[in-house]
């Protein structure tokens, strides 16, 4: 209960204060800055970039899902895994790499390529999913009443996995809302890329505040309207239905044509930020200190796995309360988790900046704030999986340890612990590689002298020196490559189960 209780003051706290902090000059300061001119103006451009990137990510995600389950095409296997590797790219760089490449894209375009080519998983892995879950019966008995194949997608399949494409295009909204790297890289002046100018460039901290909360209302605002989506048009079925092999439309001579879509994807989601890597690093004048190198790296291991235990330890008592004691408290636990995640990064760092500097004044650009600002940003990505593993547990297992004479602690030792050490490792996993790849809280709350291997390519992206960045970048790829391994091999065991 009280470890709840913290977790849920913790997740909150930022958002507080950084409301408090917005009006500290009265509600006639905050008004003014909220309705200028140049607000409305990069409002629109955030809402307009992240609608383009979520239309075209809900395309091209639905698309390849449907390509690679639904045909014959070739090397289909290997295809599935290639396609939802652009992932675990941090958007700043791919970014890089393609400034580097095309100069000329900075700006708008720059910024949809970019973080197109890098969110469609979220869409295409939710929706590959679901099409493996569908039930063949129902299409196969539109086709009998005479519908065409289009027909049937239309009507029949697209209704089974619309829940799942709209929680994909939810992700990829937020993502982009929140984006800082791909698009201070690209130069595009939206909420996030100018709330960090704001708050760099002034003494008044109050502009950069004002803008925080407005991004805020807005990724809350749009979380919300994607739930009450999600209620009115849920889709169910009574069953888990018959296990049958789901239709495949075989291509024909089309079928080594079609390989060129996904290949094409791949190629400009990796092949130009792994040529980019490649190029700059061979041909650059600029060079990476060695020993800066090792110590960004070793930092950013140091950080990944303070933040990864620090989640763990706060997200733990929240699923243990919302699974085995379902009350107003977990519900509000896990609310606020799940709504500090939808606040951007940019947002939690200039409020745990405020909060420091107020509070705890001693710790402001000391490492407790930055692993603080990382458990409010990533609990709910453990929350899910931990939650998930502690239900697979049956309580009998608990009144038979406390019968047999066990303490309390003992009981969650010996019992919950142990059964949920996989799920607890996956959340921590997770986290950990979330973490070695965040950039905006880390800019505003790192210790002076502290940098990781994302700043490190931040600073030298910003003074264009790209030979310097390209160590930088290839060791986030390779440090981050690791752990989604990791759980790949994890979720290809429990699917064989």
């Amino acid at each position: 209960m009280v470890g709840a209780l913290v977790a849920t003051v913790v997740a909150v706290s930022p958002i507080v204060y950084l409301v408090i902090r917005a009006t500290d000059q009265g509600w006639g300061a905050f008004l003014d800055t909220l309705w200028r001119s140049r607000t409305l103006e990069l409002t629109l451009r955030s809402l307009w970039l992240a609608a383009v990137v979520t239309t075209l990510c809900l395309v091209i995600g639905v698309g390849m899902a449907w390509l690679v389950t639904r045909t014959d095409i070739p090397g289909r296997r290997v295809v599935q895994v290639l396609v939802g590797l652009p992932l675990a790219l941090p958007s700043y760089v791919a970014a890089w790499s393609w400034l580097g490449f095309r100069p000329d894209l900075a700006g708008m375009s720059g910024s949809v390529l970019v973080l197109t080519t890098i969110s469609y998983p979220y869409v295409y892995l939710p929706v590959m999913a679901a099409l493996r879950r569908c039930d063949p019966a129902l299409e196969d008995v539109a086709r009998t009443l005479g519908s065409r194949r289009l027909t049937v997608f239309w009507r029949t399949t697209l209704p089974q996995i619309r829940t799942a494409a709209v929680g994909g295009g939810l992700l990829v909204g937020l993502y982009v809302m929140s984006d800082f790297g791909a698009v201070a890289t690209m130069r595009h002046e939206v909420l996030t890329y100018t709330i960090y100018q704001s708050y760099r460039a002034s003494f008044d901290r109050t502009p950069a505040a004002v803008l925080g909360v407005l991004l805020a209302v807005l990724t809350i605002t749009i979380v919300l309207i994607e739930s009450r989506y999600r209620h009115r048009h849920g889709a169910a079925r009574i069953g888990a239905g018959a296990v049958r092999p789901q239709p495949v439309l075989r291509l024909g001579a089309w079928r080594w044509p079609a390989l060129a879509v996904p290949v094409a994807l791949v190629g400009f989601s990796l092949g130009v930020p792994l040529w980019g890597m490649v190029r700059w690093w061979s041909r650059g004048t600029s060079r990476a200190d060695t020993s800066q190198v090792v110590d960004a790296a070793g930092n950013t291991l140091l950080v990944g796995a303070l933040g990864a235990l620090l989640v763990v330890v706060l997200a733990l008592p929240v699923a243990l309360l919302a699974v085995r004691h379902q009350g107003r408290l977990s519900k509000v636990a896990s609310s606020a988790a799940y709504t500090a995640h939808a606040l951007p990064g940019v947002v939690v760092g200039l409020a745990m900046v405020f909060l420091a500097i107020r509070v705890v004044p001693s710790l402001y650009q000391e490492l407790p704030v930055l692993i603080v600002a990382y458990a409010v940003l990533f609990m709910s990505l453990a929350l899910g999986s931990i939650q998930a593993a502690v239900a697979q547990i049956p309580p009998g297992l608990e009144d038979v340890a406390r019968s047999l004479g066990s303490s309390v602690w003992g009981v969650w030792r010996r019992v919950v612990l142990r059964l949920a050490a996989p799920g607890i490792a996956a959340a921590a996993t997770l986290v950990f590689l979330t973490v070695m790849k965040e950039l905006p809280a880390t800019l505003f709350l790192r210790p002076t002298g502290f940098d990781t291997l994302a700043t490190r390519l931040w600073d030298a992206t910003s003074s264009v020196s790209y030979a310097a960045a390209a160590p930088y970048a290839v060791l986030i790829v390779v440090l981050a490559a690791l752990p989604t391994a990791v759980l790949s091999a994890v979720g290809d065991r429990r699917s064989r189960e």
